[in-house]
This record gives C-alpha cells, structure tokens and sequence, in this order.
C-alpha cells in the first residue's frame, strides 16, 4: 500500500498556490489583452497587435505565437513576426538630407517569464529593411538587415492591464522604429 501525501506536503501544496508568485492566469508575459488572443487547440496561443508611432510615419502589424512548457507553467517562448511601412521618414546619407519610404520585415523570438500579476519578457531578432528617396531624380536606393531587441512588462490586476515594451533597431537608418510603448486597457 502506497502512502498517502503527508500534511507538511499539503500545506507546502497550499502555501505554492497561494503565493504571490503563483501565475495570475495563463495569459502570457508578452500578450495585451487576453480578449485579443486566440487559443488554439495544440496550445499554441496566437496574438496580433496594430503598430502606429505616434509621429504618423509608421503603421503596420506584428503576429506572435507561442506557447507554455508543460513542466514550467510561468515561462512563455514564442516568435514574433512583424511588418511596418514608415512614409517620408527623414534621415540623412553623408551630408545630403532626403526623406525615405522604408518598408521592413521582422522576426524575433519572445521569451517572458510571469510572476503574479507582472509578466517581464525579452525579445531578439533580425529585421530586413528597404528604403526608397521620396524625390524622384535620387536613385540611392538604400537596404540591409539589423539586429531588433526589446524588453517589456506586462501588470494586470483584475480587467486592468498595463504594458511597458522598449524595442530598439541596431541601424541608423532605422532609428525612426525605435519605439517606447506604453499601454493601459481598462475593459468595461
């Protein structure tokens, strides 16, 4: 006969779950709003977001999805693809100014970690990028590919969620994406 968990292994049971440090809910570290996301039967949790920069030059979309490890409930992994278009961005080459339409191409992989009700989370990958002058007799076209980083938070008490995101483009010519976001939903 096999015997049965002891008293001091429930309340040690009991006192994990009352933590503060237990998951809040199986929203993850990186996501917005959890009445954005799309659960997937494998899983997998899918979310997608608008970008808009507040300077009007930059519109487009990232696509995240991830997933939980079974045997490590608070850790998130997932990748990130994102598309932006920047219009009459201005920007300089040498000593000539112009202004640039860019568009870009992403992707990252997403690792956050959720502590109660704050989610912290980090992000690293590559982006390809191709500018065009607005001008028309300036044939430089002008194109590569860069490194993208970023760091965020995420604090949800109840229906109000707050995010933080710090996302950084290691190039010049794309310092105009650089972005500090920050975000308060408050559903009623």
């Amino acid at each position: 006969m096999k015997p049965g968990p002891t008293l001091a292994a429930l309340v040690a049971g009991l006192a994990i779950a009352s933590s503060p440090l237990a998951a809040a809910d199986d929203t993850p570290a990186y996501a917005g709003q959890n009445t954005d996301l799309m659960h997937l039967d494998n899983g997998v949790v899918v979310d997608g977001r608008d970008i808009e920069t507040p300077d009007g030059y930059t519109s487009g979309f990232r696509l995240i999805a991830g997933f939980n490890p079974l045997r490590l409930p608070r850790l998130d992994l997932g990748a990130e693809f994102s598309y932006r278009e920047s219009d009459e961005v201005p920007t300089r080459l040498g000593d000539q100014q112009m202004l640039l339409n860019t568009v870009s191409l992403g992707g990252s992989l997403v690792a956050g970690v959720r502590l109660g009700h704050l989610g912290l989370y980090a992000k690293s990958g590559l982006v390809g990028w191709e500018g065009e002058p607005v001008m028309p007799g300036q044939d430089i076209a002008r194109s590569g590919t860069t490194r993208v980083q970023g760091l965020g938070a995420r604090l949800q008490f109840d229906r109000l969620v707050s995010r933080l995101e710090f996302e950084e483009f290691d190039a010049p010519d794309m310092a105009h994406l650089n972005l500090v976001t920050a975000s308060l939903h408050f559903p009623f």
